[in-house]
């Protein structure tokens, strides 16, 4: 186990809003955020869970303005300026704009993140990453890498995404996205539906946090990631990506599968996936008293490359509330699912460490540990 890392600072922007606590009282009430959306193509379905734009704000430039308000409002919160020394930006999403935008194409995809590390006054140039549904989980993992390296003293890291009519398309054509609502872990699970956000997480090392007498929102315990390969779309259906990246954290963590107590799921309610993470978690956390799992997507929509991030925030809120929100849609769990979920109303808890599991597509798994010392 190295030391871990010190978490000083969340923010995030969401289809329920835009305030932690705000967005935590509506998890917890089991709403949701989707609405119709208009659409230039014939979708499965209309809905979508989005942020109100602005008028006449196309889909570049509202990545860089969520990723700047998300930003700082994160870096306000853990009373830092980005432009401080040993300060680094790791930016993550999954197309962002790119796939809707002619000028955006004709730049390199990390473009985006440059300019949003100048418009907010880092210093240095951000790193940025793209791993698909994992990016804002990947750019937690680097971001701490970098802090136990020695490479910087604080990483501020992000993951950023739009829904644009080309993604819905995509997800429609696939038959991932679903005809109905969203309900990941039910026998009626039929897909996921978009949604769009951003999460920050504002970590340090804890030297430095210590010497600025900085307020602990969690520790970052540990990180683990894999590629199955399987399939582009698909997850292995014996999930061996995700079992590495979770069994990975754990040993990152120096901790055994028995000492995590909660874990949010990817939870995409399409049957693929609640399948291999239901066959996951049977694997890795074996027979007997196993984690309490929850999921967010059916409240946020799947936010791809930021879906890591702001689950991690979940994460981290669940942990520190003695709370577990329920899971959005979910009325019916399938019998053989191997955890406990919360079913129609919030569950109390006493654990203090959580396990967050990301599934992308291309095979990316990526888990993250968090601890909220009692």
């Amino acid at each position: 186990m190295v030391a871990p890392v010190a978490v000083t600072g969340a923010a995030w922007s969401t289809a329920l809003g835009h305030g932690l606590e705000d967005v935590w009282r509506r998890l917890l009430a089991g709403e949701h955020g989707f609405v119709e959306v208009e659409s230039p193509h014939r979708l499965r379905n209309p809905l979508a869970a989005i942020i109100p734009a602005r008028e006449e704000e196309g889909p570049a430039r509202r990545l860089r303005r969520l990723a700047v308000e998300t930003l700082r409002r994160a870096m306000t919160e853990a009373g830092l300026e980005a432009s401080a020394d040993r300060t680094r930006f790791v930016l993550g999403t999954s197309l962002g704009a790119w796939l809707d935008d002619a000028r955006e194409r004709e730049a390199p995809l990390h473009t985006w993140a440059d300019d949003v590390a100048r418009e907010v006054g880092a210093r240095e140039a951000p790193v940025s990453l793209s791993t698909a549904c994992s990016s804002g989980s990947d750019a937690i993992l680097v971001g701490a890498e970098l802090i136990r390296s020695g490479a910087a003293e604080v990483c501020v890291c992000a993951g950023v995404d739009v829904l644009t009519p080309s993604k819905r398309l995509a997800h429609s054509a696939l038959s991932t996205m679903s005809p109905t609502r969203p309900r990941a872990f039910d026998v009626r699970h039929d897909g996921m539906l978009l949604g769009e956000g951003a999460g920050v997480l504002v970590l340090e090392s804890m030297a430095h946090a210590r010497a600025r007498s900085a307020p602990l929102l969690a520790l970052f315990r540990g990180a683990g990631s894999a590629n199955d390969a399987a399939s582009m779309t698909s997850p292995d259906p014996a999930a061996l990506g995700a079992r590495l990246a979770m069994e990975r954290a754990l040993v990152d963590a120096g901790l055994a599968p028995g000492d995590i107590g909660l874990i949010n799921a990817h939870g995409s309610a399409t049957p693929a996936n609640d399948r291999a993470e239901a066959e996951a978690f049977r694997a890795t956390f074996g027979p007997g008293v196993r984690p309490c799992v929850f999921a967010t997507k059916g409240a946020f929509g799947h936010t791809l490359g930021a879906t890591g991030a702001m689950e991690a925030i979940a994460l981290i809120l669940a942990l520190r509330e003695g709370i577990v929100p329920p899971v959005a849609g979910l009325e019916q769990p399938e019998q053989d699912f191997p955890c406990s979920l919360p079913v129609g109303r919030p569950v109390r808890h006493d654990e203090h460490l959580g396990l967050s599991l990301t599934l992308g597509f291309g095979g990316f798994d990526t888990a993250l540990v968090f601890e909220v010392p009692r």
